[in-house]
């Protein structure tokens, strides 16, 4: 699914439930991690997070349902784009404006993946 995808079911939605619901769901049908991949573990993030690249094409693994959904949703943004076009995108405005209500831990995480993808 795309990131154009995801903001539009996430837009169809104001209840905050529904709208963690849609975030794990775009988790669980994330694709799988290719063995070629190079895999990065994401400091600072409560849960067991990687990130992992092939090429342009990235790919993570999470431990918890709504983090691989979230995980889902960052990579689903800057999936195909080259290091110069990601650092040039402001994903922390582009995913606050997705309104999810998360807990403060939660949003460390996030903020965790969004410097890995501003550091690459």
């Amino acid at each position: 699914m795309t990131y154009a995808q995801m903001k539009n079911l996430l837009q169809l939605t104001d209840d905050d439930a529904q709208k963690l619901e849609l975030v794990m769901d775009f988790g669980a049908h994330m694709e799988d991690v290719p063995e070629n991949a190079v895999c990065s573990e994401i400091v600072g993030c409560s849960s067991f997070v990687e990130i992992c690249r092939v090429g342009n094409r990235f790919y993570g693994r999470a431990d918890s349902a709504l983090v691989r959904g979230i995980v889902a949703i960052l990579i689903a943004m800057v999936d195909g784009k080259s290091d110069s076009q990601i650092k040039e995108m402001d994903i922390l405005q582009e995913f606050t404006g997705l309104n999810l209500v998360l807990g403060a831990g939660r949003l460390n995480g996030v903020n965790s993946m969004i410097r890995f993808f501003q550091n690459l």
